[in-house]
């Protein structure tokens, strides 16, 4: 199957039904067992052009996230990272959010489809990645530097030795059989 890249189609079609505000809104960090889960929201301009390369934060090198980081921190009328203002159309990667309160439209896979949303992915990829290295100093025994907070056998490894941390997910399986905090 081949690989799709996001477009504008969405934000565009919103735009010409006098849509002026589109926001794409994406987290990153639901799936690890440590570390916080961010949410990113991006705003581009009426008429924005797609950033030539961008895609699914996932599909992504760290680098490439990187760079398409500032590009979009450059292009986009807002970004907001963790809170937004309330906006006037949401395009949200995944299922329904009713508690959001405010339209909203979900896209199932909306980072690969959506251009808003593959651009808040890669803020929130990156931003999260960030805390990752920053905990990863202060609790180097979980290698959260490479693994950034993911079950790799490594970190599963450290967890049956060392117990969890204060950051680890208590609800998560691996973590939940094990009592003690380091």
């Amino acid at each position: 199957m081949r690989h799709r890249r996001p477009s504008l189609e969405r934000e565009v079609a919103l735009w010409g039904e006098g849509r002026r505000i589109v926001v794409g809104v994406d987290e990153a960090g639901r799936g690890p067992l440590a570390g916080p889960v961010v949410a990113a929201a991006v705003v581009f301009p009426p008429g924005a052009k797609p950033i030539r390369g961008l895609d699914d934060s996932k599909v992504l090198t760290p680098i490439q996230r990187e760079r398409f980081a500032a590009l979009v921190r450059q292009r986009a009328l807002a970004v907001a990272v963790g809170a937004a203002s309330v906006p006037a159309h949401v395009l949200v990667d995944g299922l329904p959010c009713p508690e959001l309160g405010w339209p909203h439209e979900a896209l199932v896979d909306g980072d690969a489809r959506c251009h808003s949303i593959a651009a808040a992915s890669v803020i929130a990829k990156t931003v999260r990645d960030r805390l990752m290295r920053l905990l990863a100093a202060r609790h180097p025994l979980y290698a959260w530097a490479e693994n950034k907070g993911y079950g790799t056998p490594e970190h599963l490894a450290a967890l049956d030795v060392y117990g969890p941390s204060f950051h680890h997910r208590t609800t998560f399986a691996p973590v939940a059989q094990l009592r003690l905090f380091v």
